[in-house]
Order: structure tokens, then sequence, then C-alpha cells
């Protein structure tokens, strides 16, 4: 079986697409990037093969587990290095391999890397932040693609927080963060108050060489 066999990715309806123009960003979202079906089949399969683990950040110089569970994916030497940790790549599989050759077809920019997130249940989180590590270039592109659970995905502006707007991502769903986006808003997925089901999200980046500022 070739990785194209793995699953087959259809075009994407163009009433599904909305290009959402910020200030300082835009963000591209596509509705059922993936059919109902697909989604689930793919859930399923990472929720199996994907290596989840829980790490640790420093926060205000204490150590506590992320809220969360994670794994990090990409070519040889493509290190990433957040909130005090660095996570070494583990090899790409067929079925990411894939996912990440139809997103790139789709969003014409090709990723070097995925961070993989695993939100158990409604007490899985992530707070206020931005992609915007100096490994990421100046103004990187983000693809990021919600399998199971819908969970709400919050923005604020950094300079005018009262700019603030949230989009309820199902499964399937594929957002593409481009422009100036990470230097002026953050982004969150915050707690649910009612009982929720497991989602994975997979944030594909692309890493600079260290050194080079080559990409």
């Amino acid at each position: 079986m070739s990785q194209n066999d793995l699953f087959i990715f259809g075009d994407v309806p163009l009433q599904s697409v909305e290009l959402i123009e910020l200030e300082d960003g835009e963000i591209l979202w596509a509705r059922r990037f993936y059919d109902e079906d697909t989604a689930r089949q793919l859930y399923s399969r990472l929720q199996e093969e994907i290596p989840w683990r829980q790490d640790n950040i420093r926060i205000a110089g204490k150590e506590m587990p992320i809220p969360r569970l994670q794994a990090w994916f990409g070519d040889p030497g493509m290190n990433y290095t957040y909130s005090g940790m660095t996570l070494e790549p583990t090899p790409w599989s067929d079925t990411l391999l894939t996912i990440k050759e139809q997103i790139e077809d789709y969003g014409d920019h090709r990723f070097n890397s995925l961070l993989a997130n695993l939100y158990r249940d409604e007490q899985d989180s992530v707070g206020w932040h931005a992609d915007n590590e100096p490994e990421l270039g100046a103004n990187p592109v983000i693809a990021s693609l919600s399998l199971g659970a819908e969970r709400t995905f919050q923005l604020k502006h950094r300079k005018h927080p009262e700019r603030k707007l949230a989009l309820e991502l199902a499964s399937g769903d594929l957002l593409i963060m481009k422009g100036s986006l990470q230097h002026f808003w953050l982004h969150q997925i915050p707690k649910n108050r009612h009982p929720t089901e497991p989602r994975i999200n997979l944030t594909f980046r692309r890493i600079i060489e260290a050194g080079t500022g080559k990409l």
C-alpha cells in the first residue's frame, strides 16, 4: 500500500473556505478540509500511532506538567525549543507524511516539522501564546488541523486585547495562519466547562536551519 492509498483526499468546497483578514495578519479557515469519515479514520489511526507523552515546562521557576499530551515530528535535525524545553524530532509516519503533503499542496507552503497535541478531555488546554520562536523565521506560516472533538480556538491582539476572535473548530477543520499574525496576536485553547471528548491537533511548521538563516 502506498502512502497515498491510506485515505482519499477530496477538493475543499469553495463555500466552506473563509479568509479572515485581521489587523496584522490573516487566517485561512477551511472547514471540513477532511470530511467526517476521513477525519474519524485519521483520528483513530493517529491516536494509536503517535507516541504521546506528557512533558514538563518551567513557569516562574517551578516545573510542572503541561495540561495535554504531545509529540514532535520532523526532518532530521529539526529540533524545537519553547517554554524552556527542547524537542528532538520523531521520524515522520506514512500517515503524517500524507497529511503534510496534502496540506502543502492545498496551502502552497512547505513544512519540515510538526507539533502534535492530544487534548484528552475538557481539562486539557493550552494558554495564551504565539508561535514566534526565532527558529520559525520572521513571519511563520502555521497550518493547524483539528481531529476529534470540537474545541474553541481564541485569539486576542497583543497591543489591543479588547480585539478578540473565537472560532469553533470541528473535526477535519484546517487553519492556515500567516503574515505577521504570530507577532501581533496570541491564541489559546481554553478549558471547557462541560465534558468533552478527546481532540488531536496537528500544527505544521517550517524551521529555519540553525545558524544559516536559510530555509
